[in-house]
């Protein structure tokens, strides 16, 4: 009877620990909730490629003459990626109201010929003008296109402070300006989107560099010396 007895005190802290879990299982659990901003740079500022407006600003002086030597350098580095088979529409806004507004009339025009010189189509160039903010002060002729261009979101965004943070992730604009960089420095944004078709092979140097292969000197190993001392 005494081992019976013994025998009860032994299972009966098991079975109740066998309890206690079925019934934590059945208890409500709170979901946890994970950050929502990705811990990716790429993510965060992802690289676009859209159309955007390219704009140079030419200033010119009350007493120029016309289109100047600066103006040409500047023109011809602005419409060195000018994509002339998309052909986009070429504006050349000439201040009026201002100082400089009979100069910068003369020159906006001998932009127009120079950018048509430079194999923009006659029917794509247009010279419109606008009142500048400050009437006194001498305004630039602006000149814009659209172009296709790859381009991130702007960089500068801090919404939390970085030493109140407990989580060990990238801050907001980790990044932004490395994306920004590479962005500007792609030639063709299309590059971005794929790769580009091969070329046609140059026959002539693949048999050359075959050739060479062939007839290399077989390598023999130098054989080892022992020296002695």
């Amino acid at each position: 009877m005494s081992q019976a007895r013994f025998a009860i005190r032994i299972a009966a802290p098991a079975l109740a620990g066998l309890a206690a879990m079925l019934v934590s299982g059945c208890a409500q659990r709170d979901s946890v909730t994970v950050g929502s901003i990705p811990d990716d740079y790429r993510t965060n500022h992802p690289i676009v490629i859209g159309e955007k407006e390219r704009v140079l600003d030419l200033p010119v002086g009350a007493g120029d003459r016309g289109m100047t030597e600066m103006h040409r350098v500047a023109l011809r580095g602005f419409f060195a990626n000018y994509d002339r088979s998309a052909a986009p529409l070429v504006t050349i806004m000439v201040p009026y109201g201002a100082p400089n507004s009979v100069a910068a009339g003369d020159a906006g025009r001998d932009f127009a010929r120079y950018v048509q010189r430079m194999g923009v189509k006659d029917s794509r160039v247009i010279v419109s003008s606008y009142q500048p903010s400050v009437p006194d002060v001498s305004a630039p002729i602006r000149v814009t296109y659209a172009a296709m261009r790859a381009y991130t979101d702007r960089c500068g965004r801090w919404p939390a402070d970085l030493a109140d943070t407990t989580d060990n992730k990238h801050y907001a604009n980790f990044g932004c300006s490395f994306q920004n960089n590479l962005a500007a420095q792609v030639a063709n944004p299309a590059d971005l989107l794929g790769p580009r078709q091969p070329s046609e092979i140059d026959a002539e140097r693949r048999e050359t560099v075959i050739d060479g292969y062939r007839n290399a000197p077989f390598y023999t190993p130098v054989p080892r010396r022992e020296v002695d001392y």
